[in-house]
């Protein structure tokens, strides 16, 4: 008797509960951007450290030109990175720039808009109130302050903040390290001679792109014939490279063909789980060879496919600490066309998002949906969600979507 198929809920769980994340490693900023967060960023300096202009104009103590009209004295300059030395006296004001410091004695900036100069005096047009146009001290953050938390990917908007603070490094999580696997006489390389019952090996290529997209390290096996010894020999190889994560394509079932299961078991690996109760996708295996884990991915090119985004791509963001890594990424859309009931697996179904009137949207599900179509997965924007036994659905009712820019893929 068959075991149960494993919810993916379930799966997912188990597979994010084995993953530890990955050590941290000190980098500079500039090869900071993408990476994620080991540690927290704290502001080394305060941002501004000195109260400065947000205008061009002109710097005076507010009292002075409290009326349109106010006729004051310029009794000099004061432009980013060279501040006016003095302290303004009554009646009097500086020429100042954006992101100059504020003269002594200062606390308005008049608008060069609102100003008009004859010679030594500039008139106001307008009447200035104490705090006008100026930037207090610490208007960004304070030294000290907690900038960003741990499990966050930096953007480049990241990366400037850190640098803002004084930091020339930032405390990240190492890239996991991916090997991939791909199994099967039928396979060849793309560019390589193929024989009359052999196809060109695409999946490897996602799976890369995905883990590299996931900010992990990929490094590929190569193409394992359907022998025991090489398939032991790249799981070797694999284990000598320090591998975090054994990602295999192909081969996950028991077939008389379907020899990595064993491969990997002869290797030591203890295996935590395979079928899942998925569509496309069934034969999805899970276990761990020491610290490496291993994850089986099925063959069919939408099986592999789905399978990484689902699994794969949590499970590294799990490695790299993110605290959102059983995140449900799904959204709310609208069916475009009338579905059946669903059966005893969630369904993943390719589909084509568009946008509806009110910005939501409307989801199409590709038009052949058998698993081993690479064009169809290429041209969906996204996945319909479709839970087990999931009754017929109409035309215009809601659904789940996983939107492939949100996925990785």
């Amino acid at each position: 008797m068959k075991e149960p198929l494993i919810p993916v809920a379930e799966a997912l769980a188990r597979v994010l509960a084995a993953a530890r994340p990955v050590a941290a490693e000190e980098v500079a900023l500039h090869k900071a951007f993408g990476r994620t967060l080991a540690e927290p960023v704290i502001a080394g300096r305060t941002q501004p450290p000195f109260a400065n202009s947000a205008m061009d104009g002109y710097a005076l103590r507010a009292r002075d030109a409290a009326t349109p009209g106010a006729r004051l004295r310029v009794v000099g300059e004061s432009a980013a990175g060279h501040a006016f030395a003095g302290v303004l006296g009554e009646g009097e004001a500086t020429r100042i720039f954006t992101g100059a410091p504020m003269p002594a004695g200062a606390d308005a900036v008049a608008i060069q808009e609102d100003a008009k100069r004859e010679g030594e005096i500039v008139i106001l047009q307008a009447a200035a109130r104490s705090g006008d146009n100026v930037r207090v001290i610490g208007l960004d953050f304070r030294e000290g302050e907690t900038l960003l938390s741990p499990g966050r990917r930096l953007t480049a908007r990241d990366v400037a903040l850190i640098a803002a603070a004084n930091r020339p490094s930032a405390s990240v999580r190492r890239k996991p390290k991916v090997a991939i696997l791909a199994t099967g006489d039928e396979l060849v390389a793309p560019g390589d001679s193929l024989g009359p019952a052999q196809i060109v090996a695409s999946n490897n290529f996602f799976v890369a792109g995905l883990v590299e997209a996931e900010g992990g390290e990929a490094f590929d096996l190569g193409i394992a014939p359907d022998r025991p010894e090489a398939l032991a020999q790249r799981i070797s190889q694999a284990r000598a490279a320090r591998a975090d994560v054994l990602v295999t394509l192909g081969g996950a079932s028991v077939g008389d063909y379907d020899l990595v299961q064993k491969a990997l078991t002869d290797a030591g690996m203890e295996l935590g789980f395979w079928r899942i109760a998925m569509r496309p996708g069934k034969p999805l295996m899970f276990g761990h060879i020491g610290e490496m884990l291993v994850l089986g991915l099925p063959g069919n090119p939408t099986s592999s496919a789905v399978c990484g985004l689902l699994f794969l791509a949590p499970l590294l963001r799990a490695l790299l600490g993110d605290p959102q890594a059983a995140a449900d990424c799904s959204e709310t859309a609208r069916l475009a066309v009338d579905l059946p009931a669903n059966g005893v697996r969630q369904d993943y179904m390719r589909a084509h998002l568009t946008r509806d009137a009110e910005g939501g949207w409307n989801a199409r599900p590709s038009r052949d949906q058998d698993s081993s179509l690479v064009r169809t997965l290429a041209e969906a924007e996204g996945l319909i969600v479709r839970p087990i036994n999931a009754p017929a659905a109409r035309a215009g009712e809601p659904c789940r979507v996983l939107r492939f820019d949100w996925l990785g893929g």
